[in-house]
This record gives structure tokens, sequence and C-alpha cells, in this order.
């Protein structure tokens, strides 16, 4: 601890502090940033405007911390934190998921942990608690929720097993491994603590619950089951024997939470595994919906399925967002979902009707043997997608190097159309799996606005016949390697454009045996565990990745029914220059009135140097993180691959600020006020698209006139 001033302002502030059902009252409105996002509505939205459109050309860096934990030899990390700003102190994660507090005004060090047992997540920040007595941070790391002292970053030892409670036990079934991760910040309503998990996308993925927990004990108060057991309402969208024989349904993304109304919004993901659903013939309740839980019990309230019997990885990729409309005079409380196809949902937040018609669509059913794809999906009629929907031949980029190769590629490919069941041939997804909208989310404010980035980039997949070895065969460990792996990281080790499965090619050179063994065995970030492997495949596994001599090993018969296909891995189309092969934008921020559904605006997010050297304008770029909207009429958003920070006209989409930061700010920023002056404060960890990872969190606050 390096200063107490700062402890003393936090205990001064809890003397007469609010019930437990509520979170903390702020004297001046939008002086703190409670919540991920913001606060409930997930809205990422201040009203703060003493940094506006005529100032915010003198923000200046007034502060960087180093949060540390970026030199793992090997390792790639990132930081995807939106820190926490409560009575002047910030809470965040380091790049090696260790919780922090520093002062909010001055970046100095409060405390951090020193947490042995996580895992590698890759963390999008903590929730916070208080009651009139005390204050906790609650941080998902591993398979763990750990519950910390606000003051003095300790473990409040009477929550769970000394100070944690292990996510996995409930979302264990035959034949699943053991991966689960808590990586995005959960949700506190009254005494609970709302939570999701991230779990695997293969077919031994763990059960996703949605499962609350008491704040002070940790004691599990109520589950909602997103795979019905018999009995359950949607258990005939299933094959007999759900929950037994699939996993997924997770809620990774986050919540939101009306507390006046006691709801709890949340997005679930897909059924596992992610691209061939022939093992869960059936629309499959309740997977890729939008819920509406009461808060207080689980029971649902009402559901709207996004997408049926998702096999394109459409799941939801963010939490919805909290918006008053007007339409007709009326205001209406609406809750909002972006997705991964590039189309936001509008629905009433009390009865789930939608605000705008909603048309079920048909599309092709033609796959592969064993495969059932629903003959439709719910499209809807506005507001109008963000990304473009189709690609065809015509929308190749002229200058995309290479062009007729790329042209004889698309020619001999499935595509044109959204939901297009994949088959053996290249099918072209449009957007790529990554979005559309991503795990940033959008922002909105009073006015009803929404604020979304984008990616506009084609991608393609296509399924092959797995190879299943027969009990008592030999394996070698090239061929388990295309059993487990080659679905994420390739046939060619190369692993994806991003680098969330990074490339394992001279793997040797950057991690010791030991750190692989463990990664195979326990999963680490997006990697999810092969603890369900005996010893001898894992070895044969790490052997091939290591160049050594093919080890073979029998095949053990396995409880689990492996799917017959697997994926060809996670590929967005570049040309060989590295650039995407459509035309720009590439990467964009809308404005969408969510009263009319109409379009304020589209501008392109991001740029290439090479490109803008050459007198080409800003094309947009792939991009990770999501916006912050204030009451000075402002956008600020980092998230592009080219490691800017920027701030953009509400009103007009016209960028009026930009800032290079040290790495990539692949995160969320917040804004805060302390002593009566605004920050801006946003991590830079960078690690997204195979760029440098670094550490540091930087404020930004007004300079001189």
């Amino acid at each position: 601890m390096k200063t107490n001033f700062p402890l003393l302002v936090l205990c001064l502030c809890l003397a007469g502090c609010h019930s437990s059902d509520q979170r903390p009252k702020k004297s001046t409105p939008g002086a703190d940033w409670t919540e991920y996002h913001g606060n409930g509505n997930r809205n990422h939205y201040s009203p703060l405007h003493q940094i506006n459109k005529e100032n915010v050309g003198r923000l200046k860096p007034a502060w960087e911390y180093a949060s540390g934990g970026v030199g793992i030899p090997g390792i790639r990390t990132e930081m995807q934190c939106n820190p926490l700003i409560i009575h002047g102190i910030l809470y965040g994660v380091s790049a090696n998921t260790q919780a922090f507090a520093i002062d909010a005004s001055s970046g100095k060090e409060i405390w951090k942990t020193a947490l042995t047992d996580n895992d590698g997540t890759t963390s999008r920040g903590v929730s916070y608690y208080e009651d009139s007595s005390s204050a906790r941070i609650f941080l998902g790391a591993g398979q763990w929720l750990y519950a910390i002292d606000a003051a003095t970053g300790k473990l409040i030892s009477t929550f769970g097993d000394t100070g944690r409670i292990d996510l996995k036990p409930g979302l264990v079934r035959p034949g699943a491994d053991s991966y689960v991760v808590s990586n995005t910040p959960n949700t506190i309503f009254k005494d609970l603590i709302i939570t999701g998990v991230r779990v695997s996308e293969s077919e031994t993925a763990l059960l996703g619950d949605i499962r609350a927990f008491n704040v002070y004990t940790g004691k599990l108060a109520w589950t909602f089951r997103t795979i019905p057991a018999k009995g359950d309402a949607g258990y005939d969208t299933w094959l007999r024997g759900a929950r037994e024989n699939n996993g997924g349904a997770n809620s990774w993304a986050g919540m939101a939470i009306d507390r006046d109304r006691g709801i709890v919004y949340i997005p679930t993901g897909s059924a596992a595994f992610d691209f061939y659903g022939g093992s869960r013939k059936g629309d499959n309740l309740y997977a890729n919906c939008l819920l509406a839980l009461n808060a207080a019990t689980g029971k649902m309230i009402w559901y709207y399925q996004l997408v049926h019997h998702d096999i394109w990885d459409r799941d939801p990729p963010a939490p919805p967002n909290l918006v008053t409309i007007t339409q007709q005079g009326k205001k209406i409380d609406v809750v909002a979902q972006v997705t991964k196809q590039g189309t936001v949902f509008l629905f009433n937040r009390e009865t789930g009707k939608p605000i705008f018609d909603i048309e079920e669509k048909p599309f092709t059913t033609a796959s592969v043997p064993g495969e059932f794809p629903s003959p439709t999906q719910p499209v809807p009629t506005k507001p109008f997608p963000f990304t473009r929907q189709v690609f065809t031949e015509k929308d190749f980029n002229p200058s995309a190097a290479g062009r007729d190769s790329l042209i004889d590629i698309f020619r001999k490919s499935r595509g044109g159309s959204a939901f297009i069941p994949i088959n053996f041939e290249r099918t072209i997804l449009y957007p790529s799996t990554g979005g559309g909208a991503q795990w940033g989310g959008a922002a909105a404010d009073p006015d009803g606005i929404l604020y979304v980035p984008g990616k506009d980039i084609p991608g393609y997949i296509s399924l092959v016949k797995s190879q299943q070895p027969l009990n008592g065969a030999s394996l070698t460990g090239s061929k388990l390697y295309s059993i487990n792996c080659s679905g994420c990281h390739g046939t060619d080790r190369l692993g994806n454009h991003d680098a969330s499965y990074p490339s394992l090619l001279n793997i040797g050179r950057r991690l010791p045996t030991p750190a692989i063994e463990k990664i195979v065995k326990k999963g680490r970030g997006m990697m999810p565990s092969f603890s369900h492997l005996p010893n001898g495949q894992r070895e044969a596994i790490i052997n091939f990745l290591l160049n050594k001599n093919e080890v073979h090993v029998q095949a053990a018969s396995n409880k689990t029914v492996m799917s017959p296909y697997q994926n060809s891995g996670y590929a967005r189309w570049y040309d060989k220059n590295g650039y995407p092969v459509n035309t720009p934008p590439w990467g964009t921020l809308t404005a969408i009135d969510l009263n009319t559904g109409e379009h304020n605006w589209q501008v392109p997010l991001g740029e290439y140097k090479a490109l803008m050297e050459k007198g080409i304008p800003p094309t947009g770029t792939d991009n990770y993180g999501g916006p912050l909207v204030t009451g000075g009429g402002l956008i600020f958003i980092a998230a592009t691959l080219d490691e800017k920070f920027r701030a953009f006209d509400k009103t007009t989409g016209k960028m009026v600020w930009e800032t290079q930061l040290p790495t990539g700010g692949y995160a969320s920023p917040s804004t805060y006020s302390v002593n009566g002056k605004q920050y801006i404060v946003i991590a830079c960890g960078g690690g997204k698209f195979r760029s440098k990872p670094g550490d540091k969190y930087i404020a930004f606050s007004l300079g001189e006139p």
C-alpha cells in the first residue's frame, strides 16, 4: 500500500451508505463509473460535459499506470478491462489478471492482488458491491469468482471457500471437458451476484446455466437452466436428454439490469458444437436468446430467440442496452440487442414485444448429411443493419491483390445470403464469425441514439469429416491435433488473423514444455481444457507441436459422442497484402436512431497508415472494444488496429480528436470526475491482431487553454 489518502476517502464515503439493494448514489451526476459500461443499463454513457466539442482538442495525458503482467515469456497478453471509478478510486485488472486499486486523480497504486490460480483469463473488469459498513470487489478469474475487500485488496474469507467460489460445480455433464471461465463482470441485484461463464465451443462443452449467488456467503440462490431438463419449458426444442448430451447456451457476453423493475436481461450463446447441430435437432431453446428473468428468483418473464438452431456461431456478442425511446409522443422503455450479423433487435422492456416488425425469413436448408437447419430465421425490418448483409462478386475491392484468383475462389464457394448452412464447400459468412458487433458492444444516449462499432469483413468456413478413431486403433500426435485442435488453430497451425487463436508454429521457442503441458491440460484464454483426453493423447499432441518424433497411442473408448464433422478454422478473408478483400469500409461507427430505426450517420473507424500515405481515404479496420458517449456531445473509442484513440462529434460523426496510444486500446473507455476535473481512461493492453502487448492504463484530462 503506497498511500492512505484514498482509503480515508473511501472510508468517509462509506459512512451512511445506501441499502444493499441499490448501487451507490453520487453527489455529482456522473462523477463515478460504478459498473461495467457505466451502470446497469450498459449504455456506456456519462452526463459529464466538462470535456466537450469545443475544448476536446486540449486533451492531454493526466497520468499513466503500469498494471504489470505483460512480460510473460511466449504469451501475448491482452487487457479488455472497462475500469470502475468509485469515490475517487479506480478499480481495474492487470495484463496478468490481478485486480488493483489506484488513486483516480494521480494513478498511484493503493493495492494489487497476487492471485496464483487465475488460469490466464483475459478479464473485462470487476463488479462492485457496497453496503453500510463495507465494500467489496468481485473478480472472475479462470473458474473462480473472488470476493476482494475494496479497501485492502485482501480476499474476504467469509465468502465461499476462503474468499472464492468454484463456478464449475453444477455445470458438469457426462463426457464434458473442464473448461469454464468467468471473464465478463457479473451483475449485482440486491444481495445477489448473477453470473454467466464462458465454456468451450466443442461438443465436450459444459452446461451454460445462469446462476445467482449471495454476495456475502457465496451460496447458490437460484439457477436458470439454459438447456432445459425434462419437464422444463423448451425441452421439446431439443432431442431427448439435452442436458446430458449438449453444452453451451451460456451467457459469456454480459447482462443488463433494470433494478426498478427487478428484471435482468441476458443474451445467451450458441449451443455447442458451434458449426454442426445434428445431435441437437430442433430450435435449441434457450441458446441464442435474449432472456428477461426475474432478478430475485431467476424465473422467466419473457424471451426471444435471435437465431434458431445456430450453426454459424451467431450468438449475441455484447450486453444489451436499456434505452428509452419516443414514438408518437409516448416514452417507451426498451431493450436493444446488437448482433454479430450486424442487426439490432429492439423490444419492449416489460413485455418483450418487438418495437419494429421481425420477419421469419426463409433460407436454404441444404447442408451436410445429418444436419437439420431451421427453415426460417428472424430478421428485423428495423433498425436497418449497420453492416452489409450479402457478399457478391461485385463486392470485391478493385485494388485487392490477386483479385482474379479471389474471384475464382468465390465462384467455387457458397455465398450471396446470410444463414447458408455450412457444408464441405467453402461457405462465405458476411460479416465474419467475429461480427458485425463485437464484445465491446454499443453506447446509447438519453435521446435514444445507439452508437455501434461494426466490423464489415467477410469470412469463410467449411466442414470436414471427423476422423473418428476406433477403440484400440493406433493414433499419432498429428492425427490427434487434426481431431482436437485444427478447428481453431487451422490445419497449418497458423491460427487466425487477430491471434485470438494464435499460431502454434515453433511454439517450443516461445514457451517451455511445462507451460505448454499446463495450457493443454487446463486451457487458457479462449482455449478450452483438454483434461478429458487421456494423458498419452495430450502428450502425443504436444510432441507433434514440438516437432518431436511421432508418438503412437491407442484410442480409448470415449463416452462422449463426437461430432461427425469439424470446422476448417476461423478465417477472415484477406488478400495477400493483408487487407480485407471487400470494398471499404472495413470497420465503422454508426449512429442509429432507435426512435425511428433510421441511421443518422456512419463513418469509417480506423485506418491503415500505408494506404493513407498513398492518398486513400480512411478505410476503417477490424476492431475490438466499445465506445463511450458523454454529455459533452462526444463519442470516445479506441478499438482499432492502428492503435489510436479518437473522439467523434455524436451529432455528425465527424472526428474531432485523436491520439496515438503506446499499444492498442482493445477495451472500452470510462469517464469520471474527481475534485471537479473530468477524466477519460482507457486500458492499453494490445495483443490483438498479433500486435505488441502492453500493461498501461492512461487517463486524459484537459490541458491549459
